[in-house]
């Protein structure tokens, strides 16, 4: 059986936080050179996975369209960090 939408979001938030390196510092992120700019990826991602808990904390149901075009940000960002080295790349879609 699939998981409610609310479900569904926090098991979305709880992987991307655990797949990106959220807590590094600039130092760390830059240190590789920059082909993207790393941190102001990662600082827009984390705004949207606190704002989607604070969301969930309120009672709102996230349809699955709010799903779909996080889970989608979220390869985006993860797609670009792994160009420039942060983290390693995707396995095939």
């Amino acid at each position: 059986m699939k998981p409610k939408t609310p479900q569904a979001m926090r098991n979305l938030i709880a992987q991307v936080r655990s797949a990106l390196p959220l807590e590094r510092s600039v130092e760390e992120l830059c240190e590789a050179g920059c082909t993207v700019c790393s941190p102001k990826l990662l600082e827009y991602l984390a705004g949207e996975l606190e704002e989607w808990e604070e969301r969930l904390e309120r009672g709102e149901v996230p349809t699955l369209g709010d799903v779909d075009r996080l889970a989608k940000s979220s390869r985006k960002v993860y797609r670009a960090l792994a160009k420039g080295g942060v983290v390693p790349p995707l396995e095939k879609e």
